[in-house]
């Protein structure tokens, strides 16, 4: 008989934060992999960089927040905001070691040895590259710069969010002091380093040896006594801090939340600072000033041995010529049922179409909307947006379509977090063309990607659909990995319709054909969803789900996926960040496997599959199983009924489930390891395989298979050259 075990106690979840540390390690952990060009690897080397930045911006600091209001209730494993936040600090520090060491130890003689050198420090440079540096100085950088003294009569200046610094200890010249003073004073100055100008800076290479570059705080710090006349510099050094970026507004009392969020994202200036980096090298005077002045506790200076800030690498990842140093690129193909140059509708009028990118160019969607601006059939385009590139060609679209007469609604969700700048500028561009603009519903941010065109036609009026798991971003297209899926099927645009009122007004339908949304129902029908799965188990018959998606820490959910792997369920989630299931527990989730994919796309798709007694349930959107997306967003998930694209979908994930490449395995101490390729067999790496599939496809459609079995199949059984 087996003893019942609490699936709720404290001990069966992971924490949240540490979680996302744990795919931090794992993006990281890239750097390591000797089989990538070396400016591949510099890239993970950046990117993690940029995502412990945000982390600590809106993570860390909301773990502060509750711990100044004295807030102690346990999160899902058990932990208090204090008890969190020390441990988060420790798994920081292991993790930036590891970053700085890999950096310095491993990549930079590599990237010396093949043609490009990052000096440490200016002393290295020879007597060329020296009067150079002077010269670019005095030309370009001088006349950028703006130092700050602090002393009884100037305050200590306001320090910018993730700005680079440069803080100086100064003291007065003996030939420049006053009859009856002294210079035992020492004062303490700070300079930014202008982002306006590039963070690393081409020299005169070292008789031809080497591409040279040296970093612009360097430059700087080298000629700290230019910008103090009349001082001699004691000591100078590099410094950067990290203020609380999270914000919060009450929309109720907000009469216009578009000023509200305007002032809040100034506010983001003079937030706290959680955390203050230094060289480890800095004078002890220097750091003080900088610790009191600054209101930083001790557990929040990090010591870095090596350049502070390492996002300049992304940069310099793109630097001209080098290409044997980065992977070939790889070109979005066309998808097969859409050539360029085809009218879109008539070909959506087909049938419905699946879209995977970026494997898939993302130029069906743009051309959807720009189509539809110019096509005089089409009356009405209705979108929401969160995050949209630089130069969207989908919001020049939509103002065109309202420039030519037709009616334009758009969703600009403000509170996407971090783009909230972006998307006023675009509001107000929208609004200007004759857009009708809505920012969002009180209390909950609009997450879902559907877009909507109404259109006149010999049989009457017909609905285009698209909806999908990415942001209506042309840009992140290219990086991210997701679905989308195209249809004129009537109950999905009567759906579609309902959710647009339902956003612009306050009109719901009484009944849903295809379509469900969160916060309304979402919850209840995934819970429905594996409940049905559990019945099947415990009647004897095959039962399954698999998984796909960005982050997983529900704890309903987890309890619920608990309940089905006891009831034999079995389980595969295919998890790429944050996960705070637990695998393997004796008696909890001995039937649950957890996989997690790092390559050089961002997996980003959610699908969701449920095997329903043969029956096969399908769902892709824009949800993941965290309680925001489930209660305090709205969002949209579909089903994917069509079998050919069915098939299509089962495909993605069986290889992704195969990939003994990019994939990590969850162990049962909740650590990943690296998973290998079965002895004999081929090494599968799934976004390869895809790649590879989608310039296969321009020349034959892909015979998909329409049965399915439940050990997956490998990629190369699919599709092998």
């Amino acid at each position: 008989m087996k003893t019942k075990v609490n699936i709720s106690d404290f001990k069966n979840f992971d924490n949240r934060e540490l979680s996302w540390l744990k795919f931090e390690q794992r993006v990281l952990n890239e750097a390591t992999n000797k089989e990538l060009p070396i400016l591949e690897r510099l890239k993970f080397v950046s990117i993690t960089s940029s995502n412990l930045d945000e982390f600590f911006m809106v993570r860390v600091a909301s773990l502060k927040d509750m711990e100044h209001a004295g807030y102690t209730k346990p999160d899902i494993a058990g932990m208090t905001p204090t008890e969190q936040l020390i441990l988060i600090n420790e798994k920081t520090r292991e993790l930036v070691d590891f970053q700085y060491s890999t950096f310095s130890r491993s990549l930079m003689p590599i990237l010396k040895e093949k043609g490009i050198l990052i000096y440490d420090k200016y002393e290295d440079l020879n007597a060329e590259q020296l009067k150079y540096i002077d010269s670019f100085f005095m030309s370009q950088v001088y006349p950028v710069l703006t130092p700050m003294a602090f002393d009884a009569s100037r305050p200590f200046p306001l320090i910018r969010n993730k700005s680079l610094n440069i803080a100086a200890l100064i003291e007065k010249k003996k030939d420049a002091l006053v009859a009856g003073s002294n210079n035992d004073d020492v004062e303490f100055a700070t300079v930014q380093v202008p982002s306006v100008l590039p963070r690393f800076v081409s020299l005169p290479s070292d008789e031809g040896k080497h591409d040279c570059f040296i970093l612009l705080e360097q430059i700087i710090e080298r000629n700290m006594d230019k910008l103090f006349l009349n001082y001699n510099v004691v000591a100078a050094s590099p410094y950067r801090i990290m203020r609380n970026a999270d914000f919060s507004i009450d929309e109720e009392g907000a009469e216009d939340l578009l000023l509200e969020i305007e002032k809040q994202i100034k506010s983001r200036q003079w937030g706290e600072v959680i955390r203050l980096e230094v060289e480890s090298t800095i004078n002890k005077k220097l750091l003080a000033i900088l610790k009191k002045n600054l209101g930083v506790n001790e557990i929040d200076i990090y010591k870095i041995k090596g350049p502070i800030d390492l996002t300049f690498l992304m940069k310099l990842y793109g630097i001209e010529g080098h290409n044997e140093l980065r992977s070939p690129s790889f070109k979005p193909q066309d998808n097969p049922r859409l050539k360029p140059g085809e009218k879109i509708f008539d070909e959506i009028k087909k049938g419905d179409i699946l879209l995977h990118h970026p494997y898939e160019t993302f130029d069906p969607v743009v051309d959807f909307i720009a189509q539809a601006a110019f096509d005089p059939q089409v009356l009405a385009i209705k979108q929401t947006l969160y995050r949209v590139s630089g130069n969207s060609p989908i919001i020049a679209s939509l103002a065109h379509a309202a420039e030519n007469g037709k009616q334009v609604t758009v969703l600009v969700e403000l509170k996407a977090r971090f783009d909230e700048e972006n998307n006023i500028i675009w509001a107000k561009k929208l609004e200007k063309a004759g857009c009708h603009v809505i920012y969002g519903l009180v209390g909950l941010k609009t997450h879902c990607k559907i877009a909507l065109v109404v259109r006149r036609e010999e049989d009457g009026i017909r609905r285009y659909v698209h909806l999908g798991t990415g942001n209506y971003n042309d840009s992140t297209a290219k990086l991210y990995t997701d679905c989308g899926m195209l249809t004129c099927q009537d109950s999905y645009g009567e759906d579609a319709t309902a959710v647009f009122n339902m956003l612009s007004g306050y009109s719901e339908p009484a009944a849903w054909n295809k379509l469900v949304v969160a916060p309304l129902w979402l919850r209840d029908t995934f819970i429905a969803l594996i409940n049905r799965e559990i019945a099947h188990a415990k009647d004897g018959k095959e039962a399954a789900i698999i998984a796909k998606m960005n982050s997983l820490c529900d704890k309903e959910i987890i309890e619920k996926l608990y309940e089905a792997s006891n009831a034999g369920v079995k389980i595969e989630l295919i998890v790429r960040g944050i996960c705070c299931l637990k695998t393997g527990i004796p008696g909890v989730s001995e039937n649950i496997k957890v996989t997690s994919i790092v390559g050089a796309y961002l997996e980003h798709a959610r699908i969701f599959y449920f095997y329903n007694n043969g029956a096969e349930n399908i769902y892709m959107g824009s949800a993941d199983w965290m309680p925001r997306n489930l209660d305090r967003r709205v969002e949209i998930i579909f089903p994917v009924e069509d079998e050919v694209l069915k098939s299509k979908v089962k495909h993605i994930l069986d290889v992704q489930l195969a990939d003994t490449l990019k994939a990590y395995e969850m162990t049962e101490e909740a650590n990943y390891v690296k998973v290998k390729p079965q002895r004999g067999k081929k090494p599968v790496g799934a976004q390869d395989t895809f790649c590879k599939e989608a310039k296969k496809s321009n020349e034959q459609e892909i015979n998909f298979y329409q049965s399915r079995t439940f050990i997956p199949r490998l990629a190369n059984e699919v599709f092998d050259e």
